[in-house]
């Protein structure tokens, strides 16, 4: 149990309906519903009443609403008791879809370890549509998403555009493909691809780039790490945006290059996002500054790939 769903089906109780207290909380209905449904598989208890009309407080709810009420009173005591250093010291949750772990995630972590060392950070690999969930409940502070340029924005998040990069071929020097100064989609389905799974921004843009073609054989994982590691060991190339590749230490070293895509002017952004909220504790929000320092530093982008 969290204190975000008490607070949610607080909000629900004084506004009398799930709509209102979605707009107030600047949620989607559904993701404010389903954390409402969530709270009462784990009281065992209905807590609303829902109807064609809407969902107004169950008799059950509005018996058990003075017993959250003491509960959130005792959490705000709690807080103004403990003070800035609670603010400081709690632990970060990141929620991240792995294709931003060099050179940005871990500049910044190394960085915010080093003026908030009480602090901890837990970095979950997800992907999206759990990012976002996680973030709309409670169970992420900062979470690092992928769009397509064009892309609609999900309501309820502030979000910020840090990187802005375009997607290329990650081969090995020894492949065919490395040899190219830019890759077309006919030479692409010539070698085994290493796709991403459904789900991810990158699954979605290299099926409508092969527009519906199948590779002669394809893998498919979860992340870009994992992709890139497989592309190391030989198995094949796969597509990401440049600003996962440039600068990763397989390239670095020279195990990995990247290709630019022939004739595909398609841009990706990885974009910071954070729940919309009157109180964000302090550590949330330096480790949202640092990453928006970080890519300030990186220019906004990865910068083009490196020629043959």
């Amino acid at each position: 149990m969290r204190t975000e769903q008490l607070e949610y089906i607080a909000a629900v109780t004084r506004l009398g309906s799930l709509r209102r207290a979605a707009d107030e909380l600047r949620l989607s209905q559904p993701a404010l519903s389903e954390t409402v449904r969530n709270l009462e598989r784990e009281l065992g208890v209905d807590l609303l009443e829902r109807k064609r009309t809407g969902a107004t407080m169950s008799a059950a709810g509005q018996e058990l609403m003075p017993r959250i009420a003491e509960v959130l009173e005792a959490v705000d005591r709690l807080r103004v008791a403990a003070g800035e250093q609670h603010r400081i010291s709690r632990m970060v949750r990141v929620g991240t879809v792995n294709a931003a772990t060099v050179p940005l995630l871990i500049p910044v972590l190394r960085d915010f370890r080093a003026t908030h060392p009480v602090t901890q950070v837990e970095v979950v690999g997800a992907q999206q549509t759990e990012i976002h969930r996680a973030l709309a409940e409670g169970g992420f502070d900062l979470g690092l998403v992928n769009h397509l340029d064009g892309d609609d924005v999900p309501v309820g998040f502030e979000t910020t555009e840090l990187l802005r990069g375009r997607p290329v071929v990650c081969v090995r020097p020894d492949s065919p493909l490395a040899g190219r100064p830019e890759v077309t989609a006919d030479e692409l389905l010539s070698v085994p691809l290493i796709a991403m799974r459904t789900g991810y921004v990158m699954h979605r843009f290299v099926h409508r780039l092969l527009a519906g073609r199948a590779p002669a054989f394809s893998y498919s994982t979860d992340g870009a790490e994992m992709g890139k590691l497989m592309v190391a060991e030989g198995l094949g190339a796969t597509v990401l945006p440049d600003f996962s590749v440039v600068g990763d230490p397989l390239e670095r070293a020279g195990t990995l290059v990247c290709r630019p895509l022939a004739g595909d002017s398609t841009r990706v952004l990885l974009m910071l996002q954070r729940r919309r909220a009157d109180s964000v504790p302090q550590a949330a929000r330096d480790l949202h500054a640092a990453f928006v320092r970080r890519a300030a530093e990186l220019g906004g982008t990865a910068g083009p790939p490196p020629r043959p």
